[in-house]
């Protein structure tokens, strides 16, 4: 757990799949075309605190979606990466323009299209959830599953690491 511990407390960007690590993976098709995703809140705050605590967060995701915009817009989220099967891309671009080296990134997925940003980062999450592939390269595996909490795991997980845990949660014990 150390070494977890070490390589968490390096990141200053927290990059985020959406299906199957914001969500549970599932989609939802109405009738007329309309599309539904269920976003865990408790995640959203854990994203929030982690922002508030220095570390910046993106989502790269190889679909877009009205509605994952519109999620990360309401969480304050700037760098939102949409329709990018290959993410890679996507993740130089992030790289350059917060000028930060690949060990202060850390990646959360849970399938084989997030496998080159995985080890590609200085700290790779894998949901409980995920793919066995992607359980092998990770560094670290939430016990919760993607769209279930997995995020705030990883969020509190790095203010732990980054001795921020307690400032964030003092807020909510005046």
């Amino acid at each position: 757990m150390q070494d977890v511990l070490e390589k968490a407390s390096r990141i200053r960007l927290l990059i985020l799949d959406v299906d199957g690590v914001l969500t549970d993976g599932s989609l939802y098709l109405g009738n007329g075309g309309e599309e539904f995703k269920a976003f865990n809140i408790k995640d959203g705050l854990g994203i929030k605190l982690l922002m508030q605590s220095g570390v910046d967060v993106g989502v790269i995701t190889g679909r877009s979606s009205a509605l994952v915009a519109q999620r990360m817009e309401s969480l304050g989220v700037k760098h939102l990466y949409q329709g990018r099967h290959e993410k890679l891309p996507a993740y130089q671009e992030l790289l350059t323009k917060l000028a930060l080296e690949p060990v202060q990134v850390g990646y959360v997925g849970d399938d084989l299209i997030d496998l080159p940003l995985m080890r590609r980062t200085g700290f790779a999450v894998a949901v409980q959830d995920a793919h066995s592939l992607v359980k092998q390269h990770a560094h670290w595996q939430t016990t919760l599953a993607g769209g279930r909490g997995a995020v705030r795991e990883v969020c509190e997980l790095l203010m732990k690491a980054q001795g921020t845990l307690d400032e964030a949660y003092q807020v909510y014990f005046e």
